[in-house]
């Protein structure tokens, strides 16, 4: 019986090859591999593709998509840029996307004899489990969240309830009609209006 670690190395394996599947590999195989060859990885995934920008393509997807459904990333990637054989390894598993050529003239599969082919089918049903359950357990924490959101909104909203803020405070202060000037300082002002301005009296000599 498969121990769960070893169950989802067989999922992360088969999620890899339905993304072959989905960018037009040809001919994906996965080979389970002896336990003599316990020491390089207990998988190899191989697909094969029609050109370059394909083989970039397939690699691309497969990491892209382990990342985002199992926060899981390569080890190390090699032949990227020449895109005629990437290797990517997962450690568990290695997944091998080859130019159909390229693939033909190394032939791992036949240096692999005493692997165990597998088909993608095989895998198929483990797969869809490990999805349809990694989505319930987000379905169940959603809720959660959001009734913790919705708690600290209400806390939010009492909180600004109970004290006014400085913004309302200083819109009321606007709003409040302005003083008017008292009596004495109206009568101060009129007076000071009112009063005659005082003559320049300019003495001249007396002609004798």
């Amino acid at each position: 019986m498969a121990t769960a670690a070893e169950h989802q190395i067989r999922i992360l394996v088969q999620a890899a090859a339905q993304a072959c599947e989905d960018k037009k590999g040809e001919d994906t195989r996965i080979l389970q591999l002896d336990t003599i060859d316990a020491a390089l990885a207990d998988f190899f995934l191989v697909t094969s593709a029609t050109n370059d920008r394909q083989c970039v393509a397939i690699a691309d997807e497969i990491e892209i998509r382990l990342k985002k459904q199992f926060g899981v990333y390569p080890n190390s990637v090699e032949g990227r840029r020449q895109g005629e054989w990437i290797l990517l390894d997962y450690v568990d598993f290695v997944v091998h996307v080859f130019l159909s050529e390229r693939r033909a003239f190394y032939d791992i599969e036949r240096l692999r004899k005493s692997a165990r082919p597998l088909t993608p089918a095989e895998f198929d049903a483990e797969l869809k489990t490990a999805l349809a359950e990694k989505t319930r357990a987000a379905r169940k924490k959603a809720p959660v969240k959001a009734a913790a959101k919705k708690s600290i909104s209400e806390k939010a909203l009492s909180e600004a309830d109970a004290t006014p803020s400085k913004a309302r405070a200083a819109e009321q202060k606007a709003k409040a009609p302005a003083k008017k000037p008292s009596a004495r300082t109206s009568v101060k002002k009129a007076a000071v209006k009112k009063a005659p301005a005082k003559k320049l009296v300019v003495k001249t000599a007396k002609s004798k």
